[in-house]
């Protein structure tokens, strides 16, 4: 308390003409409208800088949930296109029936949220581990899909956490189609660039043209119809030159995904219990 005192009484007339300077701006700027104007005009470019660069860094924070609500509408979108374009093309069909489609598409699958915390690219087999587990009603065999496209297929769970068997894995066998058309084969990764993959199997009597969209065909329990899996780059005949094989670009970029979502296909229980029922017999 003394070396305070000593403080206040040694500096006393700067503070004395701090005191006074204040005093001098209130009257200047409160009795001169010039001065007044000057003031709240600074003022109000001052603040709103600042109010600028603290709406940036909030929207800058909020962009992980704008982008996970993207993901989600991206993934709905593609379901609803891929249905419309398969009930337009059946000209028997009403709107009535086309909004049925709709319904149905949204009400058998649910999307679960995740992260990945652990990746892989240049392995022979890749997997990638989410940071949701069955606790938050994650289960083998669920299709993985991010942003842009197709991710890979859930393998193993535990409690937290979770492993995708990669696309990028010799392993993953994911049924595919020419988007428009009823083609359909099995991507298949090469060990290579992480950029690309091999639809196999397409029939010889198969139509399509370099930079076709390739989509999830719905064959399969995974994966729904229509989810984005990228577009035809190349096209070679097969070793036993029965069927094409087409080079794909895919539209997921492996080495930055971050948040991903699983399906749950709710509408198929019933078939995957039956298939494993067959598959003992």
């Amino acid at each position: 308390m003394r070396n305070l005192l000593n403080f206040l009484v040694k500096y006393n007339y700067w503070f004395l003409l701090i005191l006074l300077e204040a005093i001098s701006f209130m009257l200047l700027f409160r009795f001169n409208h010039y001065q007044q104007s000057v003031y709240f005009t600074s003022a109000n470019v001052v603040a709103g800088k600042i109010y600028k660069v603290s709406g940036e860094i909030s929207s800058y924070f909020y962009l992980k949930s704008a982008n996970e609500g993207l993901l989600d509408r991206n993934i709905s979108l593609e379901r609803e296109v891929t249905a419309l374009e398969k009930a337009l093309k059946e000209n028997q069909m009403d709107s009535f029936e086309i909004d049925r489609l709709e319904k149905v598409s949204d009400v058998n699958y649910h999307l679960l949220k995740a992260n990945v915390i652990k990746n892989s690219l240049n392995l022979t087999d890749n997997y990638i581990t989410l940071d949701k587990g069955f606790s938050d009603g994650i289960r083998s065999e669920m299709g993985v899909v991010g942003p842009n496209g197709i991710v890979g297929i859930v393998y193993l769970t535990s409690p937290k956490y979770s492993i995708v068997i990669s696309a990028l894995n010799s392993k993953s066998s994911i049924s595919c189609k020419i988007k428009g058309s009823n083609y359909f084969g099995y991507l298949k990764w090469e060990h290579g660039d992480s950029r690309y993959a091999y639809l196999k199997d397409l029939p010889r009597h198969a139509e399509f043209n370099l930079g076709d969209t390739i989509i999830t065909s719905g064959y399969s329990t995974v994966f729904p119809e229509g989810i984005m899996v990228g577009t035809v780059d190349d096209m070679s005949d097969s070793n036993d030159g029965l069927s094409y094989l087409l080079k794909i670009k895919l539209a997921t970029d492996f080495g930055r995904i971050s948040n991903v979502r699983v399906i749950e296909d709710i509408g198929n229980k019933e078939q995957k219990e039956l298939e494993k029922k067959s598959l003992k017999q």
